[in-house]
């Protein structure tokens, strides 16, 4: 719905901002996917299916981690978007533009799923059922051939620890560049129409600071336990708590992937106005049938 919403181009935004939002709302939905849906819903609720013979099942998991690394990597795309259009103004009118984002983010897109195809030499068979091979496992050199090591450790780098810095530097250069400018538009209107006057660009950059902090700082706030995770936080607890730490860690990164549309809703009033009507077409459409009946 999201999807559809924001490719009219209907909710006061950028085709530049559409572009982002869209993607990563593709990228999000595709986690929900290949991650919550086919992947944990169907491990917890059905029996045995196709997705369990290993070959799929190694496919699935480049597919996930494919999905991941973008959703991550276009927030952070767009974050950095956004603190050019407030921050650089000389920058903005040749960065922020519908062509740029298309480049920045088929680039990105493509990079990351070609980091992914190793994922797939990474599992064996956990066990043969009549000649199938079942389920996947990771294979001992996962965890001791060094060029695995290395592929491992730059994954970790590459989500979440450098995306989760860049979008905390970021936000805090541009809540700086903020407070500075209002500071200085404030004082030089204040001289020359009066306290009372309204700003219209800063009016039209409150609106774009809402939404970047809201997505910025969802994802950071259901990230951080995945990250604490990530980096052995829970060791030093008894199985019992670890466990319900590791489950959480990964509840909570997946529920990242659907938040952006209920930030839409809340911040974006021209957002909730085509999603009223969306949801209402349906009905009118039908309660216009039948009175033409």
């Amino acid at each position: 719905m999201a999807i559809v919403i924001l490719s009219r181009g209907n909710c006061g935004l950028s085709t530049c901002t559409t572009r982002y939002l869209v993607a990563m709302s593709g990228a999000d939905l595709l986690v929900i996917i290949t991650e919550v849906i086919t992947r944990r819903i169907n491990y917890y609720y059905f029996d045995f299916n196709f997705l369990y013979i290993t070959p799929v099942c190694r496919v699935q998991y480049v597919l996930i981690r494919a999905a991941l690394d973008c959703s991550v990597w276009f927030t952070v795309a767009f974050t950095f978007d956004r603190f050019v259009a407030i921050c650089w103004q000389k920058l903005k009118y040749k960065y922020c533009t519908k062509k740029t984002a298309a480049v920045i983010l088929a680039t990105t897109g493509i990079l990351l799923c070609l980091k992914n195809i190793p994922m797939y030499f990474r599992f064996k068979p956990r066990k043969i059922i009549d000649n199938v091979p079942i389920d996947c496992s990771n294979k001992r050199s996962y965890f001791t051939d060094p060029r695995w090591i290395g592929f491992r450790m730059f994954e970790k780098a590459l989500t979440p620890l450098i995306p989760f810095g860049l979008i905390m530097l970021l936000n805090v250069l541009t809540v700086r560049h903020i407070l500075v400018t209002s500071r200085v538009r404030k004082g030089l209107r204040g001289q020359s129409k009066g306290e009372n006057q309204s700003d219209p660009e800063m009016e039209s950059r409150k609106k774009f600071i809402v939404l970047l902090f809201s997505i910025s700082g969802s994802f950071i706030l259901l990230w951080l336990v995945y990250l604490l995770y990530f980096f052995d936080a829970a060791d030093g607890l008894d199985d019992d708590s670890y466990y319900n730490f590791e489950k959480i860690a990964y509840m909570l990164r997946d529920l990242s992937c659907c938040t952006n549309t209920f930030i839409y809703v809340v911040t974006q009033s021209q957002f909730r106005d085509q999603l009223k009507s969306a949801v209402k077409y349906p009905v009118t459409s039908i309660i216009n049938l039948i009175n033409k009946r």
